[in-house]
């Protein structure tokens, strides 16, 4: 076992995170964590980190044990380069500074970073992402910590972060709410919550599994709460029978009376523990078939070409998922939608009247200094929705927000909390358009749930970011992506989009591989205009075949790095990057003696 916590309690003044938990991580494990907002799930990977002590419990760790953590908001120095920041993490009794900055550089590769010199100010929340989790990599840990790792990254970048777990020799613990990523990334679920003896459920197996097995147990716990719901109601009708001679006999049953009332109690708590917050987007009923057509748009963004040639039409019913790397124009297509930008070329036609509705994944809407009370109910404590009104109290409730929360400032709710307020105010405005970049960052599971069931069967249009695979396939009719190269294509779903990316990336590898064959033809082709000694004027003429041959040995030590094979096994990981250090090496010499000739022959 790597590491245990024995009957861990925490608390946050009067309120109750969790209580009597006792759980351990072993080796190979791949535990995925989940449980509603305010669970504690974030808390008890604070308590695994050592960077929070519980209120009661102990935590009891294999000798030695090296944890790394990767929190939800990530700190750097703006000014640190990448490679120098995962440097500065690592063992320097095991490398001296060369070999620090050569395995940082070859990390790094590894995680595909364009830049290695970048510093981690100018990186976008994506990459900064990567970053944090590569820091972590670095300091070789036993076991990995991972709060909502998905949040800030795009689809490739999940998609590397699971290649990265699969493969990776030491175990994670993960706190998710991407049901698509658990599902491919664990092999273990855990779910925090009060429905559970235990204060926990937990299952070896996928997350799909985990679904099932929950609602046995769920369905098992409410059978035994009607079993025991009619024993306790026959022993309150022995006990009004009036009390005869009370013999030991009856005593004994009158004390079993009040321990089955005792456990129905502890059972209809736990059984009314699990819920959702009530989620329905109100539409304007408009009629227009054609809300807003976009004909050949085409933006730039300084010297970059974001895309050219966007064609689609938002009807009533049509749900666009728009998907794309970090930074390949998604926020802002979003701006062009709601008018906040023009096109630099093509034409974009908005209904009159046009109303767009956007759930902004910054939060950028949402006054920190607020009250709960006021951000759900600007106007008073009636609030009106669909033609009814209720009191502010039953609008709170419907989004799961307790009577003694609402006096409390907004800055003191949790993300997804945060969340829950603006989806509350955006169902308050009936629109033509809705647009939701990111909104479930920070949701929990059964809200993302009750979200799903309500984009379903919204009546306008929908225009939907995220980087939630799951939602992205159920939500939408059509995709539109963005390939950061200035393309754009539509897809019927998202398997169609995967199968035509991985068609392209072969293609790429395919252009790549033949790229040296012809490089190193036309260099026997090349004449040198001036005399150089025969020696140097032989390696002039063979240097471009020679960097071709370099680059291709540093391409194929580079696959083979990136076997889950090799990257299981320490030995051969590290004979392989001490190989791929020199070939690296090799080629820049090559580079700088083609340099040094060149100037050599005028």
């Amino acid at each position: 076992m790597l590491l245990t916590g024995r009957d861990l309690s925490k608390s946050y003044g009067p309120r109750q995170l969790f209580t009597g938990i006792t759980l351990g991580l072993s080796e190979g494990e791949r535990v995925g964590l989940i449980g509603a907002n305010g669970s504690g799930k974030s808390t008890l990977l604070k308590i695994f980190a050592g960077l929070e002590q519980p209120d009661d419990g102990e935590l009891i760790a294999r000798r030695q044990l090296r944890v790394g953590y990767v929190p939800q908001e990530d700190t750097f120095i703006a000014k640190q380069s990448c490679v120098d920041c995962l440097a500065a993490v690592m063992d320097a009794h095991h490398w001296d500074d060369h070999e620090q900055h050569m395995r940082a550089f070859q990390a790094l590769d590894r995680a595909g970073f364009p830049d290695p010199h970048a510093t981690a100010g100018t990186l976008s929340g994506g990459w900064r992402k990567r970053l944090a989790i590569v820091r972590q990599i670095a300091r070789e840990p036993d076991l990995l910590l991972l709060d909502e790792p998905t949040n800030h990254l795009d689809v490739e970048g999940i998609e590397w972060l699971e290649n990265l777990i699969a493969a990776a020799p030491f175990a994670t613990l993960t706190v998710s709410h991407d049901r698509r990523f658990l599902e491919s990334s664990v092999n273990r679920v855990i779910e925090l919550g009060r429905s559970y003896p235990e204060g926990f459920l937990s299952h070896n197996g996928t997350y799909s599994e985990f679904v099932a097995k929950r609602e046995e147990f769920l369905a098992s716990q409410q059978g035994r709460e009607r079993a025991l719901a009619s024993t306790v109601r026959r022993e309150i009708e022995w006990l009004q029978r009036g009390a005869k001679a009370r013999t030991t006999k009856s005593k004994g049953r009158i004390e079993r009376a009040g321990e089955m009332m005792a456990d129905l109690s502890d059972l209809r708590t736990r059984n009314t523990q699990q819920g959702a917050a009530k989620i329905d987007f109100a539409a304007s009923d408009r009629k227009t078939r054609k809300l807003l057509v976009l004909k050949h748009v085409a933006k730039t963004l300084g010297d970059r070409k974001l895309f050219k040639d966007v064609n689609f039409v938002l009807s009533p019913g049509t749900k666009l998922g728009l998907l794309g790397p970090n930074g390949s124009g998604k926020s802002t297509l979003i701006k062009l939608i709601t008018g906040q930008l023009e096109p630099d070329s093509g034409t974009l036609v908005r209904a009159d009247g046009l109303r767009v509705v956007v759930f902004d994944q910054h939060r950028e809407h949402l006054d920190q200094t607020e009250t709960l009370r006021r951000s759900l109910s600007p106007g008073g404590d009636i609030v009106s929705f669909q033609g009814e009104t209720m009191h502010i109290t039953g609008w709170a409730k419907r989004f799961l927000f307790r009577n003694e929360q609402l006096d409390m400032p907004v800055s003191e709710l949790s993300g997804g909390e945060q969340a829950r307020v603006l989806i509350a105010r955006l169902m308050q405005r009936p629109s033509d358009v809705l647009i939701l970049d990111e909104p479930t960052n920070d949701l929990d599971i059964p809200t993302l749930d009750v979200l799903e069931s309500s984009l379903e069967t919204y009546p306008g249009a929908l225009v939907l970011v995220t980087h939630d695979r799951y939602l992205l396939d159920r939500a939408s009719t059509e995709l539109l992506a963005l390939d950061g190269k200035g393309g754009a294509h539509i897809y019927a779903d998202l398997a169609q989009w995967e199968r035509a990316r991985s068609q392209s990336n072969k293609d790429e590898a395919t252009a790549r591989k033949a790229a040296p064959k012809s490089a190193g033809g036309a260099a026997t082709a090349t004449a040198s205009k001036k005399k150089l000694s025969w020696k140097d004027q032989k390696e002039l003429d063979g240097m471009e075949a020679a960097i071709a041959e370099a680059e291709t040995k540093v391409a194929t030590l580079h696959d083979q790095a990136n076997d889950p094979a090799v990257m299981a096994d320490h030995v051969k990981m590290r004979a392989i990057y001490e190989e791929l250090g020199r070939a690296q090496t090799e080629v820049e010499r090559l580079y700088a003696r083609w340099t040094d000739l060149e100037k050599l022959n005028g």
